[in-house]
């Protein structure tokens, strides 16, 4: 198999790459090399957030590139501070500003905080309705939506999201909503997909590994593009960042994929915050 990152079809007739570089916790001043590292090696999807404080540099390190525009894939996410239509839009234009690009390929909610804001993320999604319209966003959808935050999408609003970013790895696959996602033609997205590097020391991971003659990250990475989500590990060391872009050229068996699927814990594998009652608003 040829080492090449698939594109994934969206439900609003888009693509975007399975394999992302995300900058999460990467802090602004080394956010630049980081990417432009990821961008030689050959990612072609850039995942950023208002939160992560490091949109500018995203968009430094793309231009830096020389790579035409069209060439990068690149995602951020609406600050929690910023759910009211309003604010909304006005915290979209300081992504685009932030970046200096003239459109996003995707922008998310990043949280649907539903003890904030009256509990209404609806009007939030709404006003993501409008950045799509107008041309500036290419691509809409959610971040950490649970099944009853995606119903209530599909009760009241107009889109459905192309894309649904939630926690997953081998200790929480978070199935349900994985199977919400794909019932409803959403393509999930896996955050934290090795578990903050917990998993990677798991004896049955490091015996796939073994097994393949791969490290344990690129055993999970391969896992996780198996079972068709998309994935964007993070990392500053560019031997890291090399080897995470390494996982399309050897597959997992039936046998090795459904001993990483048995060491799923259910919610008591969960490592980040539980949508439900996350309510964190930056300052």
């Amino acid at each position: 198999m040829a080492n090449t990152i698939p594109d994934i079809p969206l439900n609003d007739g888009n693509t975007i790459p399975q394999l992302g570089f995300g900058v999460f916790q990467i802090e602004p001043k080394d956010t630049v090399e980081a990417v432009s590292r990821a961008l030689e090696i050959g990612y072609r999807h850039i995942d950023t957030a208002e939160m992560y404080g490091n949109e500018a540099e995203v968009g430094e390190a793309v231009r830096m590139s020389g790579l035409d525009r069209g060439e990068v894939f690149v995602t951020s996410k609406l600050s929690n501070a910023f759910h009211r239509p309003d604010d909304a839009r006005r915290a979209f234009e300081s992504t685009l500003s932030a970046l200096k690009m003239d459109h996003i390929d995707l922008f998310l909610i990043h949280w649907p905080l539903p003890t904030r804001y009256d509990g209404d993320f609806v009007s939030t999604w709404k006003t993501l309705e409008e950045f799509q319209r107008d041309g500036r966003a290419t691509s809409i959808g959610v971040s950490n939506f649970q099944v009853p935050h995606l119903e209530r999408l599909a009760a009241e609003a107009d889109v459905v999201p192309a894309v649904n970013q939630i926690e997953v790895h081998p200790y929480f696959g978070n199935e349900e909503v994985r199977a919400y996602d794909r019932r409803h033609n959403i393509i999930t997205q896996a955050w934290s997909p090795i578990a903050q590097g917990k998993v990677l020391d798991d004896p049955t991971v490091v015996d796939v590994a073994e097994e393949v003659g791969r490290t344990p990250a690129q055993v999970v990475l391969r896992w996780h593009v198996q079972r068709g989500d998309i994935v964007f590990p993070k990392s500053t060391t560019p031997g890291r960042i090399a080897e995470n872009f390494q996982i399309f050229d050897f597959a997992l068996d039936d046998a090795a994929m459904e001993r990483i699927s048995g060491l799923d814990r259910g919610e008591s594998g969960r490592q980040g915050p539980n949508p439900d009652d996350f309510d964190y608003i930056p300052s």
